[in-house]
């Protein structure tokens, strides 16, 4: 299952509560932490945040959502890859860096910059490598939002591409789209993106060579995923755990590696996957037990448990005694 940082649901619950909706039931039916919104420190899982902001639109009749969504977010969603493309030296090198790094917002996320026929133009394409995600026009017209909210903030507050290329039909009236991306809108196009004047690369920027430097080698670190294996592999566990798919190839293919590349580098870290997952299902049992009042079946879920035996049987283990001994044993200190 691929995943996204939170940041990519930024200011969710406030669009849906002022659109009339319901943010906090919307996230729950979609699978989705309130507390992972808006947060770059957590990956959620992609196909949940498509069907929370498909369902938003949905739910409180509103067919420009993602757009409106796109609105309230920026550059800073990003987090590091977002720094790094505002401190390059023109809006070239900060495409490089989207393309190199964007990765490490969303492992299936890239953009693209290929000149066109035509030499004077460029197209940004927005790639997501994901076929088994289902439809989600939403979601592309907020990463197209988004995307054009950046190319804004590197190349001015008025900043107008030539033409946006929407990958379906258009959602509400077609002028709506012309203004809101200032520029001729194309639907049902194969690919994503925006044609921009190539002159438009050469742009420079306010390039702070130390900070950029410094931020670059962190990317370089984190997506090649040498330094900090462990803490990424936990990371994903963490997250798709509920979803009952974590394996190892699904893990490595996240981090860009051969299944047996990863199990190299955790041994070489004195540790091994189904130690990491154990380890990661004992801290988040503990944490469900000890503060919230869940289900032993629901937490025998979020913890990608088949059967709530499981469960038990991982907490005597664990801790000693099953898992209602261990939350009274937890109450009473």
């Amino acid at each position: 299952m691929s995943v996204v940082r939170g940041t990519s649901l930024s200011n969710y619950p406030r669009l849906v509560a002022e659109l009339g909706g319901d943010p906090v039931a919307l996230l729950a039916t979609a699978g989705i932490d309130l507390d992972a919104v808006g947060r770059h420190d957590v990956f959620v899982p992609l196909p949940r945040v498509v069907t929370a902001i498909e369902s938003a639109a949905d739910v409180t009749g509103t067919p420009d959502f993602g757009r409106r969504l796109a609105q309230l977010q920026g550059i800073e969603i990003l987090g590091p890859v977002g720094v790094a493309a505002r401190t390059a030296a023109t809006v070239a090198d900060a495409l490089r860096i989207f393309e190199n790094f964007l990765s490490a917002y969303s492992p299936v996320v890239s953009l693209r910059a290929t000149i066109d026929s035509d030499p004077d133009r460029t197209f940004i394409e927005y790639l997501m490598i994901d076929p088994d995600l289902p439809p989600h026009p939403q979601g592309d017209e907020l990463s197209l939002g988004v995307t054009l909210r950046v190319l804004r903030f590197l190349l001015g507050a008025d900043y107008a591409p030539l033409s946006v290329h929407i990958p379906h039909e258009p959602l509400c009236d077609v002028e709506d789209y012309r203004r809101y991306f200032g520029c001729r809108p194309i639907f049902a196009e194969r690919t994503m993106g925006f044609t921009i004047r190539s002159a438009e690369l050469t742009r420079p920027l306010q390039r702070d060579k130390l900070a950029h430097d410094a931020v670059v080698q962190y990317l370089t670190a984190i997506t090649s995923a040498e330094p900090r294996t462990i803490a990424s592999v936990r990371t994903l566990v963490r997250q798709l755990l509920p979803s009952g798919t974590v394996t190892l190839d699904l893990i490595a293919e996240q981090l860009s590696l051969h299944p047996k590349a990863l199990q190299r580098r955790l041994a070489a870290d004195d540790t091994n996957f189904a130690a990491i997952i154990d380890d990661v299902r004992r801290e988040r049992a503990e944490r469900y037990l000890r503060d919230t009042r869940i289900t032993l079946t629901h937490l025998a879920r979020e913890l990608g448990y088949a059967e709530q035996s499981v469960l038990t049987r991982s907490c005597h283990r664990w801790f000693g005694c099953g898992p209602a001994a261990y939350r009274k044993e937890l109450q009473l200190n």
